[in-house]
């Protein structure tokens, strides 16, 4: 059976699984509203970073194009916010890198073109959907806000919050030293909110990706409600306040001469609402829908899962495409199920971290760390594991419990 696959979004979950399905000579089609150049040219995206066990996954799609030492980082350094002891560090089993997706995303398209793959560029509405669902043997559904995410029921289960719990900006900042070991900073301050200083390769090389994670009326929240376009100047130094104040162990790296914005382009601000849906729904003319990557699972950015979660789950997702030949419900559940532990796992352990008032075993978990480096090389290594981070730090009597066999 020659099996046709439209995919609707050209992100991560996208690109992935259209990979995958090319390099078994599947016929696949990606709907995306934006070309590689729209991509490259537009606005900062994110400031993700891909694990170790997301860049096994590229190594074998034949995608992991940067392999240079500058791409990559093996450190978490801590500055934690609860006691006094205050810095400590944790290390990867592997390295993770970290690129701009205005890169990453337009090179992985051009792989998927030169593959044999096919690209259409249009909007789409809902109605669309459904007259894809005729020429394809199946729809995967990766992106799409509003009526096109709505499409697939939330999971209340899974989805506890009805509101954002973090007002998020994100900019790409010159003159923000590396650490050595490379790595990523790490800061969390109760009732302020967390910053993320991620080291990440863009355009002009080195900048680093300044995530502020604030918490609603905090202190923080400055830096998403105040513009940056209205006043660059004001915001930058409202930027450099912020981490003096909150954040001395990424300020201290800063070159007050030499930071600034790499482009006015460079600079993320808003709010959502973390949201976990349905993972398939049904069409009027009886064929289904798969939801993958942000339309199935919406995560607050804040433990670098977004991506990795995603990657993962078109794996999952490719698979079952090559050993099946029928997209029925049986398919539906059967995808549902060989994904749902992972997926619900760093659903739950993000909702954990954010919750407000922060529960009780994260700053027992993370004052723990000050003087436990197996626990906190422990805690860093999960970030390629949810299941078991969650394992570590869903309650009180499991934080208790990682910190006694830690120190055995």
């Amino acid at each position: 059976m020659m099996k046709s696959i439209g995919i609707i979004g050209a992100g991560v979950a996208g690109l992935h699984l259209g990979l995958q399905l090319r390099q078994h000579g599947i016929a696949t089609t990606i709907y995306t509203n934006r070309t590689p150049d729209e991509v490259a040219d537009g606005r900062v995206m994110n400031s993700v970073a891909h694990m170790h066990v997301t860049l096994e996954l590229e190594e074998d799609l034949g995608i992991n194009h940067w392999t240079e030492d500058e791409y990559y980082y093996t450190h978490h350094y801590h500055y934690n916010g609860w006691g006094e002891q205050r810095t400590y560090q944790g290390q990867f089993a592997a390295p993770s890198r970290t690129l701009d997706y205005r890169i990453y995303l337009p090179r992985l398209m051009e792989d998927f073109t030169d593959r044999g793959g096919v690209i259409e560029y249009r909007d789409l509405e809902v109605a669309d959907i459904q007259d894809l669902s005729e020429i394809h043997d199946l729809v995967v559904v990766s992106t799409g806000k509003g009526e096109i995410g709505a499409m697939f029921p939330k999971r209340p289960d899974k989805s506890p919050y009805d509101r954002p719990q973090r007002k998020l900006a994100v900019g790409f900042w010159k003159g923000v030293e590396r650490c050595d070991p490379n790595g990523v900073g790490v800061s969390v301050v109760p009732g302020v909110g967390e910053l993320l200083a991620i080291p990440m390769w863009s355009f002009t090389g080195d900048v680093m990706a300044l995530l502020f994670e604030s918490v609603p009326g905090g202190p923080q929240e400055v830096l998403t409600d105040q513009r940056y376009a209205d006043d660059p100047a004001a915001y930058k130094q409202l930027t450099l306040d912020i981490l003096k104040e909150h954040h001395p162990t990424v300020f201290e790296r800063v070159s007050l001469e030499n930071f600034r914005l790499q482009s006015d382009k460079d600079i993320l601000q808003g709010a959502f609402t973390p949201v976990m849906r349905e993972d398939y729904s049904r069409l009027p003319n009886g064929k289904f829908l798969l939801a993958l990557g942000d339309v199935h699972l919406t995560m607050d950015p804040v433990q670098a899962q977004g991506a990795n979660s995603t990657a993962y789950s078109a794996r999952v997702v490719g698979d079952a495409i090559l050993e099946d030949d029928v997209f029925d419900e049986r398919f539906m559940k059967k995808v549902a199920s060989r994904r749902s532990e992972r997926l619900e796992a760093a659903n739950d352990w993000i909702n954990t971290m954010i919750h407000i008032p922060t529960p009780p075993q994260i700053p027992a978990l993370f004052s723990a760390m000050v003087d436990n480096q197996a626990l906190v090389d422990e805690f860093t290594e999960n970030f390629n594991h949810p299941i078991r981070q969650i394992d570590l730090l869903a309650s009180e009597e499991r934080v208790e419990a990682a910190v006694n066999r830690a120190s055995a």
